[in-house]
């Protein structure tokens, strides 16, 4: 029986100028940083941690992950006092990742991938204090819990308000130029011929009936030899998307753009938001023209694309299912299509109500029942993941796994990590990769993959520059 730590939020509002930019470079600085947000894309809560109390680290040769991740959690909880108290969003908890290749410990796959880079499958860290911004009301508030064994709530909040008076005082530095076309050339794990290999293997799949759909990818790497902090900052004024996130330890950081949302829970409703459908956009546009604009209508027309989604909206459906009170889930928004700052999104909402309580094991029962989300493997989703370990010869590692935070009350909110570069040891890692269905063009999926690392490329290109 783990012996739990009783934690008690307080929440302190604080009046302050900063600007978001300014407070990711400070908090970037500091040991362990987690940052989730930092954009004005956010809808929510932007919320900026460093110095946990505790990490937790799970190796992909390791085993019983769901056992080892359910002792980590039990290992704090909230005061009594405070569980119908807590206001929404981020009360204290744990922040970090679940790197894709998790799947292969809730599925039987063939495990040909090679794990070349070696993180960690599953990291997460205890933070006891952190700045949160809430956007819609453009505050901010700092919190700290009251616990034993660790400083009084007043010495956190003492510690928290120095980040804000530093990121006050610094000056925040423009991004990079954006220098369109002038991107290096990375290194790729697979060859063109492989790539359309694949495809047409994948096509084979499709024509025999195992899959309707696969998400397959490439991964290009590249020397980094900028800050991780500056291509986040960059990221986040030049590319902002709602679920940017910023992770960094040791020699390795993760720089996420993600605009998908892969779990919120919100006291028993769970809601997902998966993508199929992009097109670019340019974001120089005055709003009144989006409309107009020919690949936003491009996109609302495509019939591939609404295919793509209503095969990933029923997979959805199905995993919900699982972990949902009969008859509550649901498909609230079948298709919509939301503008970011260089791309249109297809997107769905499908949401239901919990069947069980907030705790560790329903943290357990829904990453079983949904990770990873279905979107970035295909359907049926087991084969997909069969097909796509037998096709990519590298491990995945954190791109197409989760981002994100769990709070000491079991409300949580977890990105998709796409449009998310890797660091480590001075290697940048980017992954991009698409939807490939029945009638789709090979030249066009592997055109796609190109473009969407274009955009993360360009960045990498740009602070490097520095």
């Amino acid at each position: 029986m783990v012996k739990s730590i009783a934690c008690k939020p307080c929440f302190q509002d604080v009046s302050t100028c900063v600007s978001l930019s300014s407070l990711s470079r400070i908090i970037a600085a500091q040991p362990n940083p987690a940052i989730l947000g930092g954009n004005d894309t956010v809808r929510g809560q932007s919320i900026f941690a460093a110095e946990p109390l505790d990490v937790f680290e799970f190796a992909m040769d390791d085993d019983r992950p769901f056992e080892k991740l359910h002792t980590f959690l039990s290992q704090y909880r909230l005061s009594p006092e405070t569980i119908t108290a807590t206001q929404a969003g981020f009360c204290g908890g744990w922040i970090g990742y679940f790197g894709y290749e998790l799947g292969r410990f809730i599925e039987t796959l063939p495990q040909r991938a090679v794990d070349d880079v070696g993180l960690p499958v599953i990291r997460l860290a205890f933070y006891d204090k952190a700045i949160l911004y809430d956007h819609a009301k453009q505050t901010f508030t700092l919190l700290a819990l009251e616990m034993d064994g660790t400083p009084p709530v007043r010495q956190k909040w003492d510690m928290l308000n120095r980040w804000l008076s530093a990121a006050q005082n610094g000056l925040s530095a423009a991004a990079p130029p954006a220098a369109v076309g002038d991107v290096p050339t990375p290194s790729c794990n697979m060859t063109p011929s492989d790539y359309f290999a694949a495809l047409k293997k994948i096509h084979r799949h499709i024509r025999d009936g195992d899959v309707y759909q696969i998400n397959f990818s490439q991964r290009f790497s590249l020397p980094f030899t900028a800050s991780p902090a500056a291509l986040f900052d960059w990221q986040n004024r030049r590319n902002p998307s709602p679920y940017a996130a910023y992770l960094a330890w040791d020699d390795t950081a993760i720089v996420s753009a993600s605009p998908e949302l892969f779990l919120q829970v919100c006291g028993d409703r769970v809601v997902t938001r998966p993508i199929k459908g992009t097109r670019p956009r340019n974001g120089a546009l005055p709003d009144d023209a989006c409309v107009n604009h020919q690949q936003f209508a491009a996109l609302v027309e495509s019939e591939k694309d609404q295919a793509e989604l209503a095969m990933i909206v029923d997979l959805e459906r199905n995993d919900l299912a699982r972990v949902c009170v009969p008859g509550t889930r649901g498909v609230s928004c079948a298709r919509c299509i939301e503008a970011f700052a260089t791309v249109y999104h297809a997107v769905a909402t499908v949401e239901g109500t919990l069947a069980v309580p907030p705790s560790p094991q329903r943290v357990e029962r829904l990453l079983r029942a949904t990770f990873p989300g279905g979107s970035i493997t295909g359907a049926p989703k087991i084969r997909a993941m069969e097909i796509i370990d037998a096709l990519e010869p590298t491990a995945r590692g954190v791109y197409t796994g989760s981002i994100g935070w769990i709070g000491l009350n079991f409300d949580l909110c977890l990105n998709i990590a796409i449009r998310t570069i890797v660091i480590d040891k001075h290697t940048a890692y980017i992954q991009t990769g698409g939807g490939i269905v029945a009638d789709s063009d090979p030249q066009a999926e592997w055109d796609e993959t190109l473009t969407k690392a274009h955009a993360l490329l360009l960045g990498i290109a740009s602070v490097n520059r520095e």
